[in-house]
């Protein structure tokens, strides 16, 4: 007679991961940004066919722009994430280059899991309203965490600057949303609405765009990236 299975028999449910700590939050979630600002295509529009992926490309990111690349390098640093940047060039008549960021395979699982978590954590924290009550570090992170979204943005997304605003062109819905309500902690009004194929969040030039470029500038002791947002 074949005996019942124990508890320890059982397959065990798989657990939630604990929250991240509100500095790791930070960085990841930012990684998560700007990730999100290329994930639909990158390459200049009109620029031609992008150069192949080389064999061993693995889950990363591809940035147009230098500063981005350098930005997210610096950040996987410090979540202890080694990554390998590649730069090729593109196009004919007009040239370009492409920054490759590939993660090692024997790190792409903690790679995955981060920019997943940070991105689902850091979104909530933005999107949910403020809770009854809240400590003092979470009053104090949240428009941290929004000032990463945009900072991601400015680096990495496409810019649609006039006259009288600073805009930013993305595919993705959710961090176009984030980046509303992240203007909203930074005290600044932004408008989100669609484009051609992509959604546009903007704010008004003057006071609300110095205020949030002045949100976004890191201290020049924690390293390369920012220099080309403003």
């Amino acid at each position: 007679m074949p005996l019942e299975p124990t508890l320890l028999d059982r397959p065990r449910l798989p657990t939630t991961p604990p929250p991240l700590d509100w500095l790791t939050l930070a960085d990841a979630f930012e990684v998560a940004c700007l990730v999100r600002c290329v994930s639909a295509a990158a390459g200049p529009a009109r620029a031609g066919r992008r150069p192949p992926a080389p064999a061993h490309a693995g889950p990363a990111a591809e940035f147009n722009r230098e500063e981005a690349a350098h930005r997210m390098r610096q950040l996987l640093a410090r979540l202890e994430i080694p990554v390998r940047h590649e730069v090729t060039t593109g196009g004919l008549r007009r040239r370009y280059e492409l920054h490759r960021l590939q993660v090692p395979r024997e790190h792409r699982a903690t790679y995955a899991t981060l920019v997943d978590i940070g991105w689902r954590q850091g979104r909530r924290e933005l999107i949910g309203g403020p809770a009854s009550g809240a400590s003092a570090p979470r009053r104090a992170w949240r428009p941290r965490l929004a000032a990463a979204a945009w900072r991601a943005a400015l680096l990495a997304g496409g810019r649609h600057v006039r006259r009288h605003i600073l805009g930013i062109r993305l595919t993705d819905r959710e961090l176009a949303a984030v980046l509303v309500r992240g203007a909203v902690l930074l005290e600044v009004p932004a408008l989100l609405r669609p484009g051609a194929g992509c959604f546009v969040v903007s704010v008004a030039d003057g006071p609300d765009r110095d205020r949030i470029l002045h949100s976004v500038t890191l201290d020049p002791a924690t390293g390369p990236g920012v220099a080309a947002v403003g």
